[in-house]
């Protein structure tokens, strides 16, 4: 019987011409030098101009929030220095509060449907991974600060809740050069909300499909005279049953922080957040693929093989602090610590073992399992940006060093030997079998380390050209079931970007890969690091002062040592064995984000991408090859000027999965392609008060987010609506 102990990982001025359309298809010799635009700190920020709506910059960024833009002004992700997208040489996505707002991402899953690029890819109820250019993303960061994200034992991270975020930033490709290692798909950034220097807030109230409730509260200002202290608290409460039988989840949201000016020159800031997720019903992976006669296993969208007593418990808890200090000469340094204890309780049930005979319902079993655990991270990060000059001309650095330790416990618990597991009858299941109790099998104790020295500049040889060379020095480390050490590995970044006119530039990129791996293969031995190369060149366009953004980009990705599920048959010392290959990842997506005219935004992206082995075999095929996303929101002008109306489509080509079939044996079982398209409106009764009603899945497509896990598919969601209001104050 299945315990799944270690659960493997499933696979500027101008009007945009011809061209912007086809896009939608410190050592010796340096010294510091006064700049022309000195950088700003948080608290005395830089003004961009956004329509009417002025945001505010800081280290992290552009605040998209009050903006109402589908695009950000800048960010800082890809190389810590503050650059707008047209600056930055590699692809991005930015998911803006604005666009959260519009339609109703109140999840991180449902952020990365909503973006260009991205698959998602459910495993079980509790569970997701998250898919860019062929791999699964690995790299978290929270306000710039990395973290390490487990996929096997979900503890929340997938699971948060967007109401304390601003914005969501994707970077495509490696970024080795901030998240030290990690896989080359992408890494994702998420930037808190900040204090406002005046008093604002809202109380927002929704309800949806399958009595699916939520609430939220965010309230922001100065909290003394002066306004030298700012502070912020968020709460978010949502009770939400599901379209599958016997089971609910409820999630609680709560956020604080605090802004200190501690003279004109440094900012202190800290700060905290809290988030539970507490299920009933939970499936522990999903519905069995296949029926005894080898015929796909057809049941309701509203089965849940999970049990009525099945539940998987996630929470984080957050505490997180930094202090800023603006220098003469435009120099920035900021410390950043963070303490985030990650965990889970599982006791977990679910009817998705076997292969049921269509006639009786026999021949399907149990996995059943309790598993519990906590994973506590510490992260420090200092560094210092600012500009220097040489040569005559003024140029950009950066320099930093962090440290990260995230030391996991954990027990494993299977059913005493007394308990009857035996299912009757798959089709007659209603989860409705007694708890067992439990006996502990085994602990995990495991404890990683990352250290680091990293340095980029930015050389600005000519007015129109750009070279950024970096390089991140790391030093890893896991102690545990599988001890692994690497020391003083480079990990480089090259980036250049000329400026063909005020409006269109081409780039180009490089940085290496290095990610250690704790999967094994069949003999029990952990595979050695997936190391490569990842390269980009492409063509970016700015519009309206940086209102509208777009791009169109071709990558190559080399790999050695990619892991990948060993198939072959052979005896294992392990239950779910990989194996080592060497892959090319090749692809281009093209995307637009911003304002198309007064009132109108838009995000739009295409993205092909097909990965190889050494024998020219496609890999990673459950993530479509060919990927479309476009989302926009109108507000209406004239009479109907108070109403907003919107809504979008996301195509995926078809995909497929080799899985094991009880009378062929193994196979390849195809999703095929499909739509799925979704509306939205809001209305503004007065200058406070609005409406918002939400349609998702407009056709009721029936289609599958995974394929393959454990054998199993789990189906998306039905058609759904949410009506919400919200009290702006």
């Amino acid at each position: 019987m299945p315990t799944l102990s270690t659960p493997p990982r499933p696979r500027s001025p101008g009007t945009p011409s011809l061209l912007a359309l086809a896009l939608c298809a410190a050592s010796a010799g340096l010294q510091a030098a006064e700049p022309d635009k000195p950088a700003a700190p948080e608290h005395a920020p830089q003004v961009l101009e956004l329509g009417t709506t002025e945001v505010t910059s800081n280290q992290l960024g552009t605040i998209t929030e009050g903006s109402g833009s589908y695009t950000p002004g800048t960010i800082a992700t890809a190389t810590r220095l503050v650059l707008t997208p047209k600056e930055t040489p590699q692809s991005i996505s930015v998911v803006t509060r604005q666009f959260m707002d519009d339609f109703n991402l109140n999840a991180i899953d449902d952020v990365m449907r909503h973006t260009p690029g991205i698959t998602v890819s459910t495993l079980d109820s509790e569970r997701s991974t998250y898919y860019s250019r062929g791999y699964p993303i690995q790299n978290y960061q929270y306000d710039g600060i990395p973290t390490l994200q487990d996929g096997a034992y979900a503890a929340g991270n997938n699971l948060s809740d967007t109401a304390i975020y601003d914005r969501i930033e994707v970077i495509k490709g490696a970024n080795g050069l901030l998240s030290g290692a990690g896989a080359p798909g992408a890494a994702l950034n998420f930037i808190r909300k900040k204090p406002t220097s005046e008093f604002s807030g809202h109380v927002t109230g929704s309800a949806g499909s399958w009595d699916n409730y939520r609430s939220e509260v965010d309230v922001s200002g100065p909290l003394n005279e002066s306004g030298t202290v700012r502070g912020r608290a968020v709460a978010a409460l949502q009770d939400k049953h599901s379209f599958q039988d016997h089971y609910e989840r409820q999630t609680n949201v709560y956020y604080g922080i605090l802004e200190m000016d501690l003279d004109a020159d440094t900012l202190l800031t800290f700060g905290a957040d809290y988030q539970d997720s507490d299920p009933e019903g939970s499936s522990w992976a999903a519905i069995p693929l296949f029926n005894s006669k080898g015929e796909l296993n057809k049941v309701s969208r509203s089965f849940n093989p999970g049990t009525q007593w099945s539940s998987w418990e996630q929470y984080t808890r957050t505490v997180f602090a930094s202090l800023e200090h603006n220098f003469a000469g435009g120099w920035v340094s900021k410390l950043e610590l963070s303490h985030k204890i990650n965990g889970y309780d599982a006791e977990l049930g679910s009817v998705s073992g076997g292969n049921p005979n269509p006639d009786t319902g026999a021949g399907t079993s149990m996995y059943l399992g309790k598993y519990t655990g906590e994973t506590k991270t510490n992260t420090a990060e200092l560094y210092a940006t600012g500009p220097f000059e040489l040569l005559g001309r003024q140029h950009e650095l950066v320099v930093g060093a962090s440290y990260s330790q995230a030391k996991w416990d954990g027990k494993g618990y299977s059913p005493v030997a007394s308990y009857n597991g035996n299912v009757e009858s798959f089709y007659a299941w209603n989860g409705k079998v007694p708890k067992p109790e439990w006996s502990q099998w085994g602990t995990n104790d495991e404890t990683t380390r990352q250290t680091a020295t990293y340095i980029t500049a930015r050389f600005k040889p000519t007015d129109d050209l750009a070279l950024i060379l970096g390089s991140r020095f790391a030093n890893f480390s896991r102690s545990g079931d599988n001890d692994q050490r690497e020391s003083g590995r480079p990990v480089p970044y090259v980036g250049v970007v000329y400026d063909l006119n005020p409006n269109y530039a081409v780039y180009a990129s490089y940085t290496s890969i290095f990610n250690p791996q704790s999967n094994q293969d069949r003999f029990g031995k952990t595979l050695d690091p997936n190391e490569g190369d990842n390269y980009e060149v492409g063509i970016k366009g700015e519009w309206f002062e940086g209102r509208l953004n777009a791009s169109l980009a071709y990558f190559e990705t080399h790999e050695d040592n990619r892991a990948e599920l060993d198939l072959s048959g052979q005896p294992s010392l392990v239950l779910s064995p990989y194996m080592a290959i060497t892959a090319k990842s090749k692809g281009y997506e093209a995307e637009i984000s911003g304002e198309l005219t007064p009132g109108w935004e838009l995000q739009a992206g295409y993205t092909h991408k097909v990965i190889r082995d050494e024998n020219d075999n496609k890999v990673s095929t459950w993530e479509p090859e060919d990927q479309v996303s476009l989302f926009t929101s109108y507000k209406l002008p004239g009479a109907l000027e108070r109403m907003t109306v919107g809504g979008g489509a996301r195509w995926q080509g078809k995909s497929w999965q080799s899985v094991s079939n009880p009378v062929r044996g193994q196979e390849d079982y195809t999703q095929e392609a499909y739509w799925l398209v979704d509306l939205m409106t809001r209305y503004q009764f007065t200058d406070n008060l609005s409406g918002q009603v939400n349609l998702n899945n407009l056709f009721d497509k029936k289609y599958f987010t995974n394929v393959g896990f454990y054998n199993s598919y789990y189906y998306g969601d039905p058609r759904n609506l949410s009506v919400s209001a919200r009290y702006d104050f």
